[in-house]
């Protein structure tokens, strides 16, 4: 998804209303952030002009609907469920592959996530963007359990939630996805976007490093990494090894308490400046969760230390294969400029993750990626 520009659409503000959602007179339009909303779904959510209606009479507590969905959105694919008696029972529900039109088939469609791909939703924000409309933004990851490998499927997005002003209940239900432009039922790019994220990419079964998944464009992620610890040393390049052994032997028990620490993955190597022939490069090994600076033993090299990293929001961009340093600084470059595009921050500098023993792996299924810190971001 790019980020949203200073583009506007103009949003209907409504003064009468008729005996469904859909039937409602406009007055006047307030500007309103553009989305990737083409004609034919603009088509979906538009009021029809024309009819005779009645002035409303019915009031809706859109607050109090905002806060309904806070406390019963997080329950979506759980054991408990959403509350289906806030929908109407002819809800219609699209998104760019999937269409339903009664309450039944909505709930289906939940169900059938809920049992094929283990989804997990999180909700970041709900807040009322038209006068019988809510927008939340979400992010949803889901496992495709049915193939071998398990591939990990990322969805962030926004749904556009209109309310009936008679039944002062949900009547419609729009999904927009961050990381295609065509977001009309039934979108080929949606399609595409899918199987592409099938791909088979090998993750070692160990701690990484706890980051939120806030948002996921065609070309890049923003994640919000939580603080944590590395051990890290002086090493020569991005895409190189120096350096590897001296932090391993320190989690290996070479400390001054000969402690020996759970191994974690990525190894990071990590500049401190976009020049590469000036920068400086060093190879750091996440220390587990639970440790703290105080707690670990002191290295025995003194040219190895330890470092708390604070976190903070990050793009990244994920590719296989062996990670040459042209090709880890194509992938910089790539990143940065679609970050420029979109209008964010980029820091200096830059971090190679690399996931995998590349000699137990075949390098079509490594996982690599390019790991780039923002100044900030917000999903607003």
């Amino acid at each position: 998804m790019a980020t949203v520009g200073q583009q506007h659409l103009y949003r209907p503000i409504l003064t009468a209303v008729g005996s469904d959602c859909r039937r409602h007179v406009t007055t006047r339009f307030l500007p309103v952030p553009r989305r990737n909303v083409s004609s034919r779904l603009r088509q979906i959510l538009s009021l029809e002009v024309g009819k005779e209606v009645a002035p409303a009479s019915s009031t809706v507590n859109m607050e109090e609907l905002v806060g309904f969905l806070y406390k019963d959105l997080p329950h979506l694919f759980d054991d408990q469920g959403i509350d289906k008696t806030a929908y109407d029972e002819r809800v219609k529900f699209r998104d760019p592959i999937t269409k339903h039109d009664t309450i039944s088939g909505y709930l289906f469609n939940i169900s059938f996530l809920k049992n094929i791909f283990t989804p997990q939703f999180q909700l970041h924000w709900a807040k009322q963007t038209g006068p019988y409309e809510i927008t939340t933004r979400w992010t949803m990851v889901m496992k495709f359990m049915l193939l071998p490998w398990k591939p990990e499927l990322l969805f962030t997005g926004t749904s556009i939630m209109e309310v009936n002003p008679e039944t002062k209940k949900f009547c419609s239900h729009l999904d927009l996805w961050d990381s295609i432009k065509n977001n009309d039922y039934f979108s080929l790019e949606g399609l595409v976007d899918v199987f592409k994220q099938l791909r088979i990419y090998k993750t070692p079964d160990l701690e990484t490093p706890k980051y939120q998944i806030l948002k996921r464009t065609a070309n890049y992620e923003v994640r919000k990494y939580e603080p944590f610890i590395v051990v890290e040393t002086i090493g020569d390049k991005l895409s190189g090894s120096s350096g590897f052994n001296n932090v391993a032997g320190y989690i290996f028990g070479k400390n001054s308490t000969m402690e020996k620490i759970p191994m974690t993955t990525p190894v990071f190597t990590q500049t401190t400046d976009t020049d590469q022939l000036s920068s400086d490069v060093s190879v750091q090994i996440v220390i587990p969760s639970g440790k703290d600076l105080s707690s670990l033993p002191m290295p025995n090299e003194e040219k190895v230390n330890l470092k708390k990293l604070e976190g903070g929001f990050a793009a990244a961009v994920k590719f296989s294969g062996k990670p040459t340093e042209e090709v880890v600084r194509a992938k910089e470059n790539e990143l940065r400029s679609s970050l420029s595009k979109d209008g964010l921050r980029a820091k200096k500098g830059c971090m190679l993750a690399r996931y995998n023993d590349p000699g137990r792996t075949w390098n079509f299924i490594m996982r690599n990626e390019v790991i780039i810190w923002l100044e900030d971001f917000s999903l607003d």
